[in-house]
Order: C-alpha cells, then sequence, then structure tokens
C-alpha cells in the first residue's frame, strides 16, 4: 500500500489591524500578523499557521517547503527532523523557528484528516474539554474598556481565570500597575483568579515588592515577572512570592525548557506550538516538564494548541487571547467557544475540526 504524498504547501501572510492600540509593559503594537500554511494532499488540505514575522513566509517557500514535498503526511516525525536539520547553520531561533512551527503543525492537520480522525484523538486523548483562561488587560486600555473586557469574560462566558498586563514603561510605573490590578479584582469579583503578565519588565526584587504590595488581590500567576533569559531571576521570584511563577514562551527547543526546569525557575511551564517547533516539538516539552514534575501551559494561538492541549496528561489550561482569538473566529469555521471556562472539542471533525474562510480573510492579505 502506498502512502499519500505531500503535493504542495500554499503560504499566505495576512495583516489584521487590533480593534484599538494595544501594548504590554515593554512594546506597542497596532497590527498582528499571521503566516499561515496550507498542505495539500490529493484533496485533503492540513492547515498551520504562526503569529510573526512576515518573512516566515520566504523560507517556508524557499527552505522548507522543498524538504517535505513528495513526503508522505503520516511520517510528521521524518519531515520534523529534515527541517530542523536544514536549518543549522541559520539557527532554529526567531523566525527560523516560526515557520517550521507552521508547517508542522499543517502537517499534523493534514495527517488527522487523511486518518479521519481528530487530531485529539490521534495524539492520544485524555480529555475532551480544555480549560482556558481570558487573557487581554492591556496596559492602553481604559479603565472602562479593562472592566468591560474582564467583566465579559468573568461573568458573562463564565470564565473563572483572567489575566491583565503589567510592568507599563519597563516597570517604571509600579503605582499605576498595582492601581490596575485592584481594578482587576474589583471587577471580577473574590471567586475568579487574577493573572497577571509583566513581560520581562521588572527586576527580581521589583518584582518581589510588587507581590508584596499586592498579597491583598490573591494574584494567582505571575507571568515574567523579570527576563525569562534570568533563570536566577525568575527562581529567586519564584521561591519569595505566593502566586505560581510562569514563563517558556520564547523557547524554541528542548534544551531550553530542560534548563528551565533544571533550574527550578517556573511553577508551570509555558509552551507556544507556533514557536517551539509545532505539535511535534510541543508534545517533547510538556513530557520534559513532567519528568520535572511541572504543569504546562499553552501561550496564546488557541485554536492551534486546543488539540494538543487535550492530548497532553500535564495540561493545567490554554491562553484564550484576545488578538488571537478575533483573528482565528474571524478566519475559520469550526472556531471554539470558551463558554464556562472550556473548550469542547468536536470528537467527529476530523484534523483541527477548521475550515478558512478564503473569501473572508482575502482582504488581510499581505504576501
Amino acid at each position: 500500500m502506498t502512502d499519500p504524498q505531500i503535493d504542495h504547501l500554499d503560504v499566505q501572510v495576512y495583516t489584521v489591524p487590533t480593534d484599538e492600540p494595544e501594548a504590554d509593559g515593554t512594546i506597542a503594537w497596532d497590527s498582528t500578523t499571521m503566516v499561515l500554511v496550507q498542505a495539500h494532499s490529493g484533496q485533503l488540505v492540513g492547515t498551520g499557521w504562526t503569529y510573526g514575522a512576515a518573512e516566515c513566509a520566504a523560507v517556508i517557500r524557499t527552505t522548507l517547503a522543498p524538504l517535505v514535498i513528495g513526503r508522505s503526511p503520516l511520517e510528521t516525525g521524518r519531515c520534523f527532523q529534515s527541517m530542523v536539520r536544514a536549518v543549522r547553520n541559520s539557527g532554529r531561533q526567531g523566525a527560523i523557528g516560526y515557520a517550521i512551527s507552521a508547517v508542522d503543525t499543517a502537517l499534523w492537520d493534514l495527517k488527522a484528516r487523511l486518518l479521519d480522525i481528530p487530531l485529539y484523538r490521534l495524539l492520544g486523548a485524555v480529555r475532551d474539554t480544555v480549560p482556558v483562561y481570558g487573557s487581554g488587560g492591556f496596559t492602553t486600555y481604559s479603565d472602562r474598556r479593562l472592566a468591560q473586557q474582564l467583566g465579559g469574560w468573568v461573568h458573562d462566558d463564565g470564565i473563572p481565570r483572567v489575566k491583565i498586563k503589567i510592568g507599563q514603561s519597563w516597570g517604571t510605573a509600579v503605582p499605576h500597575d498595582l492601581e490596575r490590578m485592584r481594578q482587576a479584582r474589583s471587577v471580577i469579583g473574590a471567586d475568579a483568579e487574577l493573572y497577571v503578565d509583566a513581560n520581562g519588565a521588572y527586576t527580581p526584587k521589583q518584582a518581589i515588592r510588587l507581590a508584596r504590595a499586592a498579597a491583598d488581590l490573591d494574584v494567582r500567576w505571575f507571568e515574567e515577572p523579570v527576563s525569562s533569559d534570568d533563570l536566577d531571576g525568575l527562581r529567586e521570584v519564584r521561591d519569595t512570592v505566593d502566586a505560581d511563577v510562569t514563563a517558556g514562551e520564547y523557547g524554541f527547543d528542548l534544551v531550553y525548557f530542560r534548563r528551565m526546569c533544571d533550574a527550578q525557575a517556573v511553577d508551570c511551564l509555558q509552551i507556544d506550538a507556533s514557536r517551539c517547533g509545532g505539535i511535534t516539538e510541543w508534545v517533547r516539552a510538556a513530557a520534559v516538564a513532567a519528568a520535572s514534575g511541572l504543569d504546562v501551559s499553552a501561550h496564546c494561538s488557541p485554536h492551534l494548541h486546543a488539540h494538543v492541549a487535550a492530548a497532553t496528561p500535564n495540561l493545567r489550561h490554554l491562553e484564550w487571547f484576545h488578538d488571537h482569538v478575533r483573528i482565528e473566529t474571524r478566519f475559520f469555521d469550526g472556531a471554539l467557544d470558551p463558554q464556562g471556562g472550556t473548550l469542547t472539542l468536536d470528537a467527529a471533525a476530523p484534523g483541527t475540526g477548521l475550515t478558512l474562510r478564503a473569501g473572508d480573510v482575502a482582504p488581510y492579505r499581505t504576501g
């Protein structure tokens, strides 16, 4: 019996304006770029994507596509290995890693569709629903907008955990950060979990002082209180504060994740399939975390992560990130609903269950 082949890859770049200006503690933006890959085998199409620079598309077209075209989409491991080995001299970090991730996720979707099975069942389902947390709360938001977003998630959608951005102006506006944290707690009430993300804006002692000043707010999740490259600083904060300290979204390979686990720098390891190497590397990184007794959390791109999250025993939750939710629910039929704080996967739809709305997304194409 002859395996099907990957006939060709289509690569498109889309840029979607934000609904209003956005920023975290260290950077501001007014649009988000998606590089989308469609892998074709006969009449079937697998879709993957990453959120990164448009230059990712050139890497896919010139370097990665020739490596996988003609191969069997059932051999996702062989394709992944070929891509990683081919970029050795160019470096896997950054845009090249994003590009590999987009191709890998497309191939996994295609593989599941060829087998006519939902991706999470192909990966080895451990659950049919995936817990989420609402994520946004940008530092540019007005008090009214912040209350509207957080209140919508908690009181309308029933999501019991939400996250806001802090660390404004590279950690130079701590009183304002505390004020916004207090507003967030007031909006969501005493029962919902409050998460904060400093995007590496603080020094270790700054982060510790802020956590002490906010002790009455019962913050449960302190993401990147310091740079994720500062493993000693992360561990210092982790050893001192009550909130779980988390990081890992910039990991591109297993060695990165092993170092973070070995340093005892986090309480929960974040992994991003749109950066780390796709589904293939996400599964392996989650196993590295499990060997250290850690849960993992899926960073951003909720529809990219939903199926691998459902197949991960040590999953804590998935980030329902405002920007990416806007794009993915606009771009795809089959988008998921976070009502009640969980995503329920379709046990009958093959692959990810998503179908690109080609006509609707065309106006956003930039490459």
